[in-house]
């Protein structure tokens, strides 16, 4: 009877006071909410007290810098310091250089602004927000000071001081009320080492079952050239796709969460480095698994030995990684891949075909990078790591911000002069400030219209602020509490995904909208005409970001498509003699696939996308047979013969990006001469590798022609014939005159 009641309260109540999870979230949301508050309260306080010019910069400083997480707090607030005082020092520079002619003046102003904004699309994390507070803080400071320019020292110091306030509030706020806990980033580590584990292990337990390796042998060349007649992606399983989904994403998460833990704790900084790498390695392993891999083990029943072996590892390590401490003792899980790896390693000297000798290629590879992720993740004093990951700079993205702050600002600019707008520093602060935090966002065209509204929000509620809340303030309690229930919407949604960019718009404007003085003046006529100005101000956004220079996504994604082939193309023609560093080749890819995703995210028109992704994938793998041969020419090859057929076969990349089934032609044909050739005992293993590698090489361009080909589909307008064709079709030929 008890239960029955239970069970219908529980029906009756929202989910989020029966699931255990939307309870916690809720709790994590409500204790962030109060320590902004708080943090609001004391900071405005300490304005007021110190008789700042403008104290509300300081709560706007702590709605900017305010994060749950306290390391990432602690750098937002640093480089939040840093930009201000470039910001600050440009500012002052910029005024005394062109006090005598406005035009002259808007426009450095704008070169400032646009270069900012160029610079906050490269940066990583909150180094960003170093290049976004330069952008904005020139205009805070310049435009109190636009009618006296003698002023614009004292404005300068009076937003440092406002800024240092507020982050200083809030670092102190937040460092005591926040659990810091870097173990928590280890153990989410170690549990995405086990994901990746469990990952391939699905994998190889569905390869392990498709043939019996007892007559699998005799029938492998016949299943080779029948694969190769179809030369097409398969599918992989939908819990395949949906396990890398996650992981990739949950990857993505982990990396500025590493970030965040190494500013705020000195082990993690040791370790960051190493820790960094570590979880590339585990990415480069997620998306190794692609359709490729599922082709040729349909291909090559003869390796379901090699895949039952790997299987049988694999479950090994997640039994051993079981106990909560595994990460203290790691040596167990690394020599149970060592002992797989000698095993592989005598079954390559039995004297295998190509197709099986590329299984046992592929699979060493998985467990190599296994084992040093293992390495990465798990050594407690690092040496000096000589790996440098460096991040991806997207070039035209960037320039197309930079274009927009520029322009949007020399627009207001001139429309503040030219109409003579008393409001037109308002107008100028907030298409500088909105531009410059835009460009930190991975599409700056798609939020513009939320920011836009979030801040078309803030301004009924500002005037109801006004209008109802402050007169009846008597006192600072009551100023605090009210700007609190008015900052409440903002404050609670920011980390809600769909509406974050609107809230955070919506939070920041609000206060800046604000005529909070001590003593508050009203002067209905000044705060209606700021009001109109932010009006005009969001639809001047929109139409700049969305109309008169919009973003181009199908095009961004096929210049990241088209980097991707150049890169490969560029590491199979490099010179014999310079090392290659797999992970920060495999690393700095990735960076350009996750953008690519994201580019297809976006886009409303008809694309390959799972093609695409996964091509993209097997570019990665492509990579790593171009290393392999590379190695193969250096080391193992000893026949001159032999050593020229392969340096002839990596000049075959050449043509990767105009002709790639042609370079495949040339990648077979050179794996059949090598294969002709007569060898000796100790230089048939070594042949047959390269054999190995070729003919995968060969398959996965034909695999995927129009992913390399620079007239793919992708690259093509969406209205014209063949834009939607998959990854797998041929390419016509085109004219460069004719089309």
């Amino acid at each position: 009877m008890l239960r029955t009641l239970s069970d219908q309260i529980g029906r009756l109540l929202p989910s989020i006071f029966v699931q255990d999870e939307k309870w916690r979230a809720m709790l994590g949301t409500a204790a962030y909410t109060a320590r902004v508050f708080l943090c609001i309260g004391i900071a405005l306080f300490l304005a007021f007290m110190f008789q700042l010019q403008s104290p509300m910069s300081a709560a706007t400083t702590v709605l900017i810098v305010a994060n749950p997480t306290v390391g990432a707090m602690v750098s937002k607030s640093v480089w939040r310091v840093i930009g201000t005082l470039l910001g600050a020092g440009i500012s002052v520079g910029v005024m005394a250089a062109f006090m005598q002619s406005p035009v002259l003046y808007f426009a450095a102003l704008s070169a400032f602004v646009g270069l900012a904004c160029m610079v906050a699309t490269f940066l990583r994390l909150f180094r960003a927000y170093a290049a976004v507070l330069v952008g904005y803080t020139i205009v805070i400071v310049a435009a109190p000071a636009f009618s006296n320019p003698e002023h614009i020292f004292l404005a300068a110091m009076g937003r440092l001081s406002a800024v240092t306030t507020g982050v200083v509030t809030t670092a102190f706020v937040f460092m005591l009320t926040s659990p810091r806990k870097p173990a928590l980033v280890l153990g989410a580590l170690g549990e995405v080492f086990r994901e990746t584990v469990r990952h391939a292990l699905s994998f190889y337990t569905a390869e392990s079952q498709h043939t019996a390796p007892v007559d699998a042998q005799d029938h492998t060349a016949e299943q080779m050239e029948r694969l190769e007649s179809t030369a097409s992606f398969r599918a992989l399983p939908p819990p395949l796709y949906d396990s890398r989904s996650h992981l990739l994403a949950r990857m993505a998460g982990l990396g500025p969460a590493i970030e965040y833990a190494a500013a705020d704790d000195r082990d993690m900084q040791a370790r960051v480095k190493r820790l960094r790498i570590g979880l590339s390695r585990l990415t480069g392993l997620i998306v190794t698994y692609h359709p490729y891999w599922l082709n040729l083990s349909l291909a090559n029943g003869a390796s379901s030995a090699v895949h039952r072996e790997v299987a049988t590892t694999l479950a090994r390590i997640l039994d051993l990684t079981e106990k909560p401490d595994w990460q203290d003792n790691p040596a167990p899980v690394s020599a149970c891949i060592h002992d797989t790896l000698r095993k592989l390693e005598a079954l390559e000297h039995q004297s295998p075909s190509p197709s099986v000798l590329a299984s046992l290629d592929n699979t060493r590879d998985v467990l190599v990078q296994l084992d040093q992720a293992l390495h990465d993740l798990t050594i407690q004093r690092p040496t000096r790591v000589l790996i440098p990951l460096r991040p991806y700079l997207e070039w035209p993205m960037a320039l197309r911000n930079g274009a927009r702050g520029m322009f949007i600002a020399l627009l207001a600019g001139m429309m503040w002069y030219v109409l003579h707008w008393s409001s037109g520093p308002m107008l100028m602060l907030f298409v500088v400030s909105a531009s410059s935090l835009l460009s930190t966002t991975p599409s700056a065209a798609k939020t513009s219209p939320m920011m836009a509204f979030g801040t078309a929000l803030a301004i009924p509620s500002s005037m109801l602020c006004h209008v109802v809340g402050l007169p009846q303030i008597d006192g600072y309690p009551l100023l605090w509490l009210t700007l609190c229930l008015f900052l409440l919407p903002g404050v609670w949604l920011q980390f809600h995904p769909r509406y974050s960019i609107g809230a955070f718009g919506y939070a920041v404007f609000f206060t800046m909208m604000l005529a909070v003085n001590n003593p508050i003046t009203y002067d209905d006529l000044t705060l209606t005409n700021n009001w109109l100005t932010m009006a005009v101000a969001c639809v001047l956004l929109v139409l700049v970001f969305r109309v008169i220079l919009p973003a181009n996504h199908r095009l961004d994604a096929a210049r990241l498509v088209s980097s991707l082939t150049r890169s490969v193309q560029r590491l199979a023609l490099a010179s014999p003699k310079r090392e290659v560093m797999w992970v920060a080749w495999e690393g700095f890819q990735i960076q350009k696939i996750s953008r690519m995703m994201m580019r297809f995210s976006f886009l409303t028109e008809s694309v390959d996308r799972q093609g695409y992704t996964d091509a993209a994938f097997a570019a990665l793998s492509l990579g790593r047979l171009v290393v392999r041969l590379r190695w193969n020419a250096s080391h193992t090859l000893r026949d001159r013969q032999a050593h020229a057929l392969l340096q002839e076969a990596l000049e075959a990349f050449r043509l990767l990006h105009r002709a790639p089934l042609e370079t495949a032609d040339r990648l077979s044909h050179a794996a059949y001469r090598i294969s002709t050739l007569p060898d000796s005992a100790p230089t048939a293993l070594a042949r047959d590798r390269a054999v190995s590698c070729l003919e995968q090489a060969a398959y996965i361009i034909r695999s995927a022609p129009g992913f390399f080909d620079r007239h793919g589909p992708l690259h093509l307008g969406p209205d014209m014939p063949g834009a939607d064709a998959p990854v797998s079709a041929a390419v016509p030929r085109r004219s460069v005159m004719f089309g």
